[in-house]
Parts: C-alpha cells; sequence; structure tokens
C-alpha cells in the first residue's frame, strides 16, 4: 500500500503518523490469521516482524556499513559472529553495496547510507516493510537507485507499507493507494483509479497540482543540463 500526504493538519510528520495509525485502526491487529492480543510481548514479538526504513537513514556514525547491518543480528537475535556477518553480506550484496561493506556513514553518498538502511532492515527477516518517505532527503539523481531496490522487493512479493511523494513509483509497485490531507483518508482505491480517475475533487487538485509541477521541474532540469539560462515562458522557480 501506498500512502500519499498532500498536507497534515498539525505539520508533516504528525500526518504521517496519523496515516499509520488510520491504517492500523482499520480493522483488529492480526498475524496469520491469529488476534494479536495487547500486551507487551505479543506486540514486542510482532513488531519484531516488521522492517522501518527512515527518511533521514538513522545509521550509527562510528559504526561500519556492516557494523550497522550485523548490530541487531547480535544484539536481538543473538546469533554468533559469523553467522551474523553472513547475513548481513548477503543483504548488502542484494541492495548492491557489498563493496562498500568496510566504509563508514560519512563516506558514502545518500543513495548508498539508504541502502545500507534497507539492507539493516532486511536482515531481521521481517514479514512487512514500513518505508517513512525513504527518497525524500535525497538528491533527485540519488532518488532512482533507492527506487529500484524497493521495485524489486515489491516483486520478490515483499509487503510494503509506503509513504511517498514519489507518483510514479506508487502507481507502478503499489496494490493499493491511499491518499490523505489535513490527516484524513480523502480516497482509497487502485493505483489505476486514484492516479487515472480519481472521485474526489481534493485528490484531483493534488494530481493536477503535482502533474504542472512535474512538466516544470523536468523543463528547468533540461535548460541547466543545457547550460542556458531559462528565458521568456520557461521561467526558474526563484524567478517566479
Amino acid at each position: 500500500m501506498a500512502i500519499l500526504n498532500a498536507k497534515a493538519a498539525n505539520g508533516k510528520k504528525s500526518g504521517k503518523i496519523d496515516a499509520r495509525n488510520r491504517s492500523e485502526q482499520k480493522r483488529r491487529p492480526t498475524e496469520d490469521g491469529r488476534l494479536v492480543k495487547d500486551t507487551k510481548s505479543h506486540l514486542c514479538q510482532m513488531r519484531s516482524r516488521v522492517g522501518m526504513v527512515f527518511q533521514l537513514f538513522n545509521l550509527w556514525p562510528h559504526k561500519t556499513v556492516l557494523g550497522n547491518v550485523s548490530e541487531a543480528l547480535k544484539g536481538v537475535k543473538k546469533l554468533p559472529k559469523s553467522e551474523t556477518i553472513r547475513l548481513a553480506l548477503e543483504e548488502l550484496r542484494k541492495v548492491g553495496i557489498e563493496e562498500k561493506h568496510h566504509e563508514y556513514p560519512s563516506r558514502l553518498s545518500g543513495g548508498q547510507k539508504q541502502r545500507v538502511a534497507i539492507a539493516r532492515a532486511l536482515a531481521m527477516k521481517p514479514k512487512v516493510m514500513l518505508f517513512d518517505e525513504a527518497t525524500s532527503a535525497l538528491d533527485p539523481e540519488l532518488i532512482g537507485e533507492v527506487l529500484e531496490v524497493m521495485k524489486q522487493l515489491a516483486r520478490e512479493g515483499m509487503t510494503m507499507l509506503v509513504v511517498t511523494h514519489e507518483m510514479g513509483f506508487a502507481r507502478e509497485v503499489s496494490n493499493r493507494v491511499l491518499f490523505m490531507d489535513e490527516g484524513i483518508i480523502q480516497e482509497e482505491d487502485t493505483p489505476e483509479n486514484i492516479f487515472l480517475h480519481p472521485r474526489k475533487e481534493r485528490t484531483q487538485r493534488f494530481l493536477a497540482n503535482f502533474l504542472r509541477q512535474s512538466s516544470r521541474r523536468e523543463i528547468n532540469h533540461d535548460i541547466v543540463l543545457g547550460g542556458h539560462r531559462p528565458s521568456g515562458k520557461y521561467r526558474s522557480f526563484d524567478e517566479e
């Protein structure tokens, strides 16, 4: 499921938290058909099977890439060192960054850091992955490498709940799309219906505005690459 969040009532972060809370409140939580008991031990067990990828990576700066991925395997799962290293390298290989296992986060690009964060979550063998705007802190040219990893997870059948502003990704990968505004679910449907046949006026305005902004970004990007200053109707954002 992809959650498109236009505007939160009390700020961006609270809107995303509310999106997750509302998705949880739609039904009593179950796992493998069994009702999850509202006790600390049962909730901890369920949470241990959920992977989380944050917007700002949250890597330990004093640990190498390998150390960041293997730490939870050692501290939480109590696996022997040789096994933690094997599993960590396996996940780093999966996200295409195994060759950086000896580096520290300060020597990585934003896209590489996020791929390490994804590998860290995958190493715990979760049943569900949560992505909190995993590409919003990245430079535009680095977004693609992270989205490609997420697409591969979707192709492999991983269940993912994604809060995102990447409309193309949401449409291509998700099987359900939920559009929120001011902390309220405005519309929920299939990607095709949300993007091509939105019913709610607020959803229509949001998508129309997004398409306009995307077109203007592409125009300005092409102009910058060509080494020309915008002129005429092709003005930069700063000039508007």
